[in-house]
């Protein structure tokens, strides 16, 4: 692969090579690591990359990349979200497959463009959403769609950080600086940044769709420009109706995702600070705790589990899991299957699904009322 973004201070470019690279499929070997020349070769030195891979600009190593015989199979796109579009476009029209960190794009005019550009390739294109790769999101999954839960009723998801609880912005700290500032992220600061994530859950727990929305957004700390905290209420197109919390004000919060989904059957309930734990409430009073690797699972929980129960597994293992789906995929795709991608990986329906979400809370928030999705 090859990796756009992860220069020094980056978060989480250096996490898609610790990912990609976790099965034994996949393997770092050149990239544009940040705009500044002199940063991106500090950057391949410690990715322990051929030196003549660390290039100076992303434009370059495309074209570098495809004059060798032993060129990049695909892109990974882990910048801030303005370069998303064209970073994907570029990739896609020179005949490389794309692997993007979320969300898809910066609005969602752009990631219509991208969806076409998509569709015109016929490339691989898979979306990062790390959540759907744990074992117990994929046996709620399972479930949801077995009918053990029953009709869903009601579905509360939340993603609370604190980390942007003071304006850490102003002094220099490069991941706070671009998630506050619209030219870099885009119109969402919070809702486009985690807000996304806690809506991927939703429809890809349940299988329902949302059709409309009812949204507050709030800038809390002086002087943002962007969200940082947000409020909706989902309806889903069963009928039933979702909460939906994401915040990073929440002081003293680090990174708490949880989604709850209750059913005419039974209900479920799962959080990211403790992953390998799904606790399943049936009507007749029995309380269930489905274990990762437990014997019992789904199989399309037990077909991402690496190791024994009593070993956890956590965010770089499900990270890995969709690297290793991608992986399959790749191969699939160079075999002739123009449709290689797996239900169970994020791609660019939930691209656009995820900035249709961005953009129609901020209208709602606009308006004041509900708007149909």
């Amino acid at each position: 692969m090859g990796l756009a973004g992860g220069g020094p201070g980056a978060f989480i470019g250096p996490v898609h090579r610790m990912a990609a690279e976790m099965d034994g499929r996949i393997e770092l070997v050149a990239g544009a690591f940040s705009s500044s020349p002199e940063k991106s070769r500090t950057a391949g030195e410690s990715f322990r990359i051929d030196p003549a891979r660390a290039y100076a600009g992303y434009d370059e190593m495309l074209r570098a990349e495809k004059q060798r015989s032993d060129g990049i199979d695909f892109v990974v796109i882990a910048t801030p979200n303005n370069l998303h579009l064209p970073m994907a476009k570029a990739a896609l029209e020179a005949g490389i497959p794309v692997v993007s960190d979320k969300p898809a794009t910066a609005t969602y005019e752009e990631v219509l463009e991208l969806e076409k550009v998509v569709a015109k390739a016929g490339l691989p294109y898979a979306l990062t959403h790390t959540y759907a790769g744990y074992a117990l999101v994929r046996d709620a999954r399972a479930l949801c769609a077995s009918g053990e839960l029953g009709e869903i009723r009601k579905v509360a998801v939340e993603y609370m950080q604190g980390w942007l609880s003071q304006p850490i912005e102003k002094t220099g700290q490069k991941q706070a600086g671009w998630r506050v500032d619209p030219a870099l992220s885009g119109p969402g600061g919070c809702i486009g940044d985690i807000g996304t994530h806690a809506f991927h859950l939703v429809e890809y727990i349940t299988g329902l769709q949302v059709t409309a929305i009812h949204g507050t957004l709030r800038s809390v700390v002086e002087g943002r420009r962007v969200d940082d905290d947000c409020t909706a209420l989902l309806k889903l197109n069963n009928g039933a109706l979702a909460t939906l919390l994401a915040s990073q004000i929440a002081t003293g919060e680090r990174n708490s995702v949880r989604i709850r989904i209750y059913g005419t059957k039974a209900s479920l309930s799962w959080a990211q600070e403790d992953p390998n734990y799904l606790h399943v409430l049936h009507v007749d009073g029995r309380e269930e705790i489905r274990h990762a690797a437990g014997p019992y699972l789904t199989a399309d929980a037990r077909a991402v589990t690496r190791v024994p129960g009593g070993h956890p597994e956590g965010y770089l293992e499900a990270f890995a899991v969709l690297y290793r789906e991608f992986a399959d995929a790749y191969w699939a795709w160079r075999a002739g299957n123009k449709n290689p991608l797996p239900p169970t990986l994020p791609g660019i329906v939930a691209g656009v699904r995820g900035m249709r979400f961005i953009e129609r809370t901020i209208e709602s928030n606009r308006m004041g009322k509900w708007v149909e999705f």
